[in-house]
C-alpha cells in the first residue's frame, strides 16, 4: 500500500506550472514534488496521478516513488498559499542526478537503441492510458544520467486530461512523444529494420504489461483517499476501459500508424 507520510518543514519552493506543485520535505527524509487538492476537478487530476504512477510501474517504466503526503497548515505560510490537511497531496519522489528534457536539453541525451526503445515504450503507454499531456511542447521526461534510462513524471492529464464521464478516445498522431525532436533525435540514426525489431519487442511487452496493469485496479481503488471525494465506482469502470480487447487492439494500430508516419 502507498506510504502515508508528513510534511517535516516549511514549504520552501512553489513550481509556476500549471497545478503549481510544491517542493516538500517530509517524515521519511525524502523531498517529494506534491500536487493537492484545489477544488473538486484537481480531485480527480489527484486520482490521475495516482492511477498513472501506479500503471507506470505495471509497465516497468522508470518513474518516481510516490507518496501520501499529509502537509502542515503551518508549512504553508513561506509561499502564501493554506491547504486542508483532510485531504492528503500525492507526493513524487525527488530525484537527483536527472535532467529535464526540454527543446534545449534533448540533444544532450545519448541516441542510442536502448533509449530509443524506452522512447518508444513510454509512447506506446501514453496511447494505451490516453496522456494528453505528453508531445513536442511538454515531454514530461527526466533522463537519469548516471543510469542512462529516461524517467516518466506528470500523470494528471491521463484518462484524455482526466476525463471520468466519457468512454476513452484515442491520441491523434501528433499527440504524442513520437511526433517531436526528441524522437527525430533518437531515431534518426537508426535503420528501418532496426526500429522494426523493437516495435515487435514491444508488440509482445505490450500484452505483459497490460496483464501486470490489470491486477492494479483494486490496488489503485484501496489506495485513493476517501478525502478526495472521487468515487471508486467511476474509476473502476474507467480503468476497466483500458482493458477492453476493442481499445487495445486500436492503441497498437495507432501506436505503429504513428510510428511509421515518423520513421519514413
Amino acid at each position: 500500500m502507498i506510504s502515508i507520510i508528513d510534511s517535516a518543514k516549511r514549504i520552501e519552493q512553489q513550481f509556476r506550472t500549471g497545478e503549481e506543485p510544491v517542493l516538500v520535505m517530509c517524515s521519511d527524509v525524502n523531498i517529494y514534488v506534491c500536487k493537492y487538492m484545489r477544488s473538486s476537478a484537481a480531485a480527480y487530476k489527484l486520482a490521475c496521478e495516482l492511477i498513472g504512477a501506479r500503471m507506470a510501474e505495471s509497465w516497468q517504466l522508470n518513474t518516481p516513488d510516490i507518496a501520501l503526503v499529509r502537509i502542515k497548515s503551518s508549512h504553508w505560510t513561506s509561499i502564501n498559499q493554506s491547504h486542508s490537511l483532510s485531504a492528503p497531496s500525492i507526493g513524487s519522489k525527488w530525484l537527483d542526478g536527472v535532467v529535464d528534457i526540454t527543446p534545449s536539453t534533448y540533444a544532450k541525451v545519448p541516441a542510442t537503441v536502448d533509449t530509443l526503445e524506452q522512447l518508444m515504450r513510454i509512447a506506446l503507454f501514453d496511447f494505451w492510458i490516453a496522456n494528453e499531456d505528453r508531445n513536442a511542447n511538454n515531454a514530461n521526461l527526466m533522463y537519469d544520467v548516471a543510469h542512462s534510462r529516461l524517467v516518466s513524471i506528470d500523470y494528471g492529464c491521463i484518462l484524455n486530461t482526466a476525463t471520468f464521464e466519457y468512454p476513452l478516445s484515442q491520441l491523434t498522431t501528433t499527440d504524442t512523444i513520437l511526433w517531436s525532436d526528441f524522437f527525430r533525435h533518437l531515431s534518426q540514426g537508426q535503420e528501418t529494420a532496426t526500429i522494426q525489431v523493437i516495435a515487435d519487442r514491444l508488440k509482445v511487452v505490450f500484452r505483459e504489461s497490460i496483464q501486470r496493469a490489470s491486477v492494479q485496479v483494486n490496488q489503485i481503488l484501496d489506495e485513493m483517499p476517501t478525502e478526495w471525494n472521487v468515487p471508486q465506482s467511476v474509476v473502476k469502470d474507467k480503468l476497466l476501459q483500458l482493458f477492453d480487447e476493442r481499445w487495445t487492439a486500436e492503441v497498437w494500430d495507432i501506436f505503429m500508424e504513428c510510428l511509421n508516419d515518423n520513421t519514413k
